[in-house]
This record gives structure tokens, sequence and C-alpha cells, in this order.
């Protein structure tokens, strides 16, 4: 018997519903009970995901990567466990913490996921397991060390990876060692608007790019002395380690094969601030600078804390610009709309790089369960390396702007 279009669309809607019921049902019947047998939340051909820092709600990168992980938005990831010592321990009754409490009572009653404020606290892996990094730069060497003691296959890790290249190689060493595979979250190597640009280029002999970065911060003393303070790392470790990645991985950049830097002075800013706490942080609010490579690459990345919620890269040739691209497209405003509605007192970067953000993590969970090539994802060498290029320019650029 041949159905009517609205036979058709009933059975449809209907199935769709069934399905959401079942695994909502699925979710709520798989909470797990720490020291006893835990029933599994991941399905087959799912990472068991631990977010470890997730941070305040709308202001935390580790919030977001929960929200799309819980929206199911990356079909490799479940997220079982959220860890979360600050929120969970001595930053509880802070009115972040009580807000942060009421988005975990809310997400355990929702979707089943178990919090915790240690990774001392959960059980063994009952599936292949995923640790996201996304916490404090400075906690990131002992939450690794820790990661791979709960029996983690795979660490997904926040740029910049830790505080510094020593401590960071030292990481490197250690997940070697015991086998644990660490995969970075630069986003931006896997962007529609990096891919677009360097085809471009590769089009035009002799041309040129850039690469800019915009955050929308307030441009007072308040405002950038709390984001100084907040990411103390500096800005080339923390908002422009992004840019630096993808000179690192398709520029041949290192600190080995850099020839020459030049700071534009018109255009960048370096100011000393005092942060919430009182104590002064120096940083650039805005950096433009060029490198030449060893082997003739030249490239530009311009980073603007107070510049918008746009990024793009644009290509010249003798000077004049003949292309650009942005970061969201006009395909992608639509979404970020949406998700502005939806989140409406959530970070604005959070909505421009959303697919970004799902392609990386989707790939690494994927990764982590099948153990094929993550493509376009970084390395933790790879992060060192950028990690290294960060340290030396800091201080050229900061004496070149003096």
């Amino acid at each position: 018997m041949k159905l009517s279009i609205f036979q058709t669309a009933m059975l449809t809607s209907f199935a769709s519903s069934a399905a959401f019921t079942a695994r909502r049902q699925a979710r709520s019947m798989a909470t797990r009970a720490f020291g006893g047998s835990s029933i599994l939340n991941a399905k087959e051909g799912q990472a068991e995901v631990i977010l470890v820092g997730c941070g305040q709600p709308n202001k935390g990168m580790g919030w977001y990567h929960a929200i799309q992980m819980l929206e199911e938005k990356c079909p490799s990831a479940s997220l079982d466990y959220v860890v979360e010592p600050w929120f969970m321990g001595a930053g509880g009754d802070s009115p972040a913490g009580k807000e942060f409490k009421t988005w975990q009572t809310d997400t355990e009653a929702k979707y089943g996921t178990t919090f915790a404020g240690s990774l001392d606290d959960l059980p063994p892996p009952a599936a292949p397991r995923l640790a996201l990094i996304s916490g404090r730069t400075a906690d990131n060497p002992h939450l690794l060390t820790e990661c791979i003691e709960k029996g983690c296959k795979c660490i997904y890790l926040e740029k910049p990876g830790a505080p510094t290249v020593t401590e960071l190689e030292q990481m490197k060493k250690e997940a070697d060692a015991a086998g644990v595979e660490v995969l970075m979250g630069y986003n931006k190597n896997v962007c529609k608007y990096v891919a677009k640009t360097r085809e471009y280029a590769a089009t035009v002999p002799g041309s040129h790019v850039t690469f800019v970065s915009n955050n929308a911060y307030e441009p007072t003393a308040e405002s950038l002395g709390e984001c100084f303070e907040r990411n103390a790392e500096g800005m080339l470790k923390n908002m422009a380690i992004h840019e630096l990645a993808l000179l690192v991985s398709f520029y041949d950049v290192t600190v080995d094969n850099i020839a020459e830097v030049t700071a534009d002075k018109e255009f960048s800013s370096m100011q000393t601030l005092k942060g919430p706490s009182g104590k002064d942080y120096t940083d650039f609010d805005k950096i433009k600078f060029t490198i030449k490579t060893k082997n003739g690459n030249e490239v530009s990345v311009q980073a603007d804390r107070c510049g918008g919620t746009d990024s793009y890269a644009t290509v010249s040739k003798d000077g004049e610009e003949v292309f650009r691209y942005y970061m969201p497209d006009e395909e992608d405003k639509a979404l970020v709309q949406a998700l502005q509605a939806k989140y409406p007192t959530a970070m604005p970067y959070f909505f421009t790089q959303d697919p970004d953000y799902i392609t990386v993590k989707e790939r690494v969970a994927k990764h982590t369960v099948d153990g094929k090539p993550a493509e376009g994802i970084a390395n933790i060498q790879v992060a060192v390396d950028t990690l290294k290029v960060a340290e030396y320019l800091t201080p050229i650029l900061q004496e070149q702007l003096k």
C-alpha cells in the first residue's frame, strides 16, 4: 500500500520521536555509582569521554565542549564524566560556582552524566576512554598524568598544552612512554576560511597571507585587566596560539627556521594593567607581525582582543589585497544567529567556531575508538613546536614595541 505524503511524514516524525525517547531513557538509566559497578553510557562505536575542567557555564570553553557532546553533535563521543575540581571544591560557594551547580543538577537529570571533583573518583574505563582537558593551562601537566593513570587511550589537550616548552616536552615523553596519544584542540587547522585562503594563495605566485584573529573584550582597563590575569600565559600562548599553529603546520615556521620577525608598530599595542587580584599584568591587547623563514616563506599574523567576533584571512599581491575569507562566512551566519539566540549570555567566539570545534572533537573521538588517523588534527609535537615559537617571539615583539 502506498502511503500519502502526510502519512509518511507522520511515521517519520513518530520514528524520530521514539528514537529520541529511547536515547533519553538509555541516558537516564546510565547513571554510575562510585565504588560500585558501572553501567555503560557510551554505546558501541563511541568513546567514553571525560571532560576535565568544565569552567563556568556560558564562559568556559570546557562548558561549550560539553554542550556540543550532550547535544550529540559529535556522534563518536559520549560525555560520560565531567571533572570540575574548582567549582566542585573551593569555588563552589562563589556566584559562578552556584551557577555551575544549577547546570550540573540539570545535566545529571537530563543526560545521566556523572560529575566529580577529582579524577580519583572515577571507575575504570568501560569503553575506549578519551580525556578532554580544558582547564587552566598551569594545571595541564598534572591533569595529563592523572588521565593516563585513569586508563585514557587518547587525550585531547586544549591549547597551548602547558605553560612552558619544558613542561610540554615532559608531558609528551610521559604520554609516549605510556602509549597514550595526545592530540591538540587547534581547531583553526580544520577551519573552512583557512583552507579557502591557502587554496587561493596557491594560485597567486608571490602572494602574501595574513591570518587575523579577533576577540570581543571591551576596550577598558577593567575588561582587559581581567583578560590578562585569566590568560596570564600571554596573548601569543593563548589567543594567537592558533595562528602560530597554522604557521608551524603549513608555513615551515619553527624557531630554527625563522629568519626575521617584524612587528607592525602602528597597529600593535602593549599595556600593563591590573587584574581583579590587584596584580599587574603586561601583555599585548593587539599585535601584528610578519615572519620570514630561512627557506623563503613569508606570512603575517594579526590579533586584537577588542577587534570583534570575526576571524578571517587575506591574500595580498604587491601590497594590494586580492582575497579575503571570513569565519563565519555567509553560509554559517545563520547558525551563529541561532546559537546566539539559544545561548544569549555565552562567549560570542564559541558560535563563530562552532562547526570546527565539532569537527576536531569528532575526529579525535572516532580515532580513539577505531585507531584510524585523525585527519588534519595537530599532535603534541606540533604543540611543542608552536609553543617554542610563542616563547621565542614574545620577548622580541615586546622589545620592538618599547
